[in-house]
């Protein structure tokens, strides 16, 4: 038995070299807010960390209009979700022949649309 899913638009980005922590600051600032709104948002803050965010969030809007047959502007952010992928770890010489280790941590950004209800 096979099972038919409708197509959803999301958008990914994996392995994005910025922390999760502080990625989720703009993520969370979007998350249940209009398409529209939520771009308008985003393309005011200065930070590069939005401008990641608005990129994802431009390509989910392109997603639900290209594979689910959706108006981009009748969609609103339906989830956020910012997971932290694999951590570069690097090593920073220190006094007396000591060293300490740099996380470069990464993160995996995932944003859903869906449709406005009425």
């Amino acid at each position: 038995m096979t099972v038919k899913t409708e197509p959803r638009p999301i958008a990914r980005a994996r392995f994005v070299r910025i922390s999760p922590s502080k990625l989720r600051r703009y993520a969370n600032l979007v998350k249940g807010k209009e398409f529209s709104l939520a771009m308008a948002e985003l393309e005011h803050m200065p930070s590069p960390t939005a401008a990641l965010v608005r990129k994802v969030l431009a390509s989910a809007g392109a997603n639900a209009e290209e594979n689910c047959d959706m108006i981009k502007e009748r969609t609103f952010v339906k989830n956020v979700t910012v997971d932290q992928g694999p951590t570069l770890k690097r090593w920073l010489p220190r006094a007396m022949g000591r060293a300490t280790r740099i996380r470069k941590r990464t993160s995996h950004i995932l944003i859903e649309l869906a449709e406005l209800k009425g």
